[in-house]
């Protein structure tokens, strides 16, 4: 039996299983499958744009071993640049709001990084966590270069699922992709796979799962940046055009609710032995809602975004789900 072994950690990123998820199937009527992205060595589906984005500046000569990466982030995609920074001997400033889970704030500080917490503020406030990471770049003096990754912004980032995620599930299925849906945080996931599965073929159905408390589903419906409600979710929900965003091609949107979600994430615990975290409810129930609307047998494709664990405070805590008049496994 031949044995290949990987170089370096930023070669574990990347070629997560695809898996046939039971109760989505069995709910909708269709196929569905969901990229195990929680499988990347920094535990998300950010482990790949934080490795494309480190890798094109290092290209583009912006920095060099030594330098120093600064970025705002919900968390995952800190974790994942710190950990592929570290591998290439640089250091992480994570800039993040308060409101993020702590298990994700412990990760941050494991890792190394340098953590600067902020209040949760709004885009157009200058102490956004987005923000502020942009100015504390521009206030870092490093001879082997300062990259503010700028995820949002960065097309790197949609660049890494063009070239990665999206031609994986492909090769995974076969070509046999009816449709793919996931939920916007910054964009790139969703903007990356619409390019690419268009590109292979234009029939394919790109659709939007939307969270409460975001603007995409308004905007891509009514052509509004509004939104209504709110949600618990971490690390998705946008309220704001990216760059990743611009010219993205989605055929169809769905609004889903926290509820909604978690339900579905505590009875795939119990039934499929996938912990997962509440954005993975809002694609798979986004899925599940597709593939009524499409009719029975499609090929429907989503992201397990991350592990349930990271969210052990939030999503698995009896006190904080009664606060929030959200469902309660019976297991707590």
């Amino acid at each position: 039996m031949s044995k290949k072994t990987k170089n370096n950690f930023s070669e574990t990123i990347g070629n997560t299983p695809l898996i046939k998820l039971k109760l989505a199937s069995e709910i909708s009527g269709c196929n569905i499958y969901g990229k195990c992205e929680f499988l990347n060595p920094g535990g998300s589906v950010k482990d790949r744009p934080a490795k494309q984005i480190i890798i094109d500046a290092i290209q583009a000569k912006k920095i060099k071993k030594g330098a120093t990466i600064v970025e705002g982030t919900a968390g995952n995609t800190g974790i994942g640049l710190s950990l592929v920074g570290n591998s290439l001997g640089m250091k992480s400033i994570i800039v993040m709001p308060k409101t993020q889970s702590n298990e994700k704030k412990k990760m941050l500080r494991l890792c190394g990084a340098e953590l600067h917490l902020v209040e949760a503020l709004p885009y157009k406030n200058p102490g956004n966590y987005i923000r502020y990471s942009e100015t504390l770049s521009k206030n870092i003096k490093n001879p082997n270069g300062v990259l503010w990754a700028n995820q949002f912004d960065n097309l790197s980032n949609k660049k890494s699922h063009y070239l990665t995620t999206g031609p994986e599930i492909w090769s995974q299925l076969n070509g046999k992709v009816d449709a793919f849906i996931c939920s916007i945080g910054t964009g790139g996931t969703l903007a990356g796979m619409s390019e690419y599965l268009k590109e292979m073929n234009k029939k394919i159905i790109i659709g939007l799962a939307d969270p409460f408390g975001s603007a995409m589903f308004n905007f891509f419906k009514n052509g509004k940046l509004e939104s209504n409600g709110t949600s618990i979710t971490e690390g998705i929900g946008q309220g704001r055009i990216t760059k990743n965003l611009e010219n993205i091609v989605i055929d169809d949107f769905f609004q889903i609710s926290d509820s909604e979600a978690l339900n579905l994430v505590f009875q795939m615990i119990r039934d499929e032995g996938l912990i997962l975290g509440g954005s993975s409810g809002i694609n798979i129930m986004g899925a599940i809602k597709l593939g009524k609307k499409m009719g029975r047998n499609k090929n429907i494709v989503t992201i397990l975004c991350d592990y349930g664990t990271k969210y052990e405070s939030k999503i698995f805590n009896k006190v904080f789900l009664k606060k929030a008049n959200l469902p309660i496994p019976e297991w707590l």
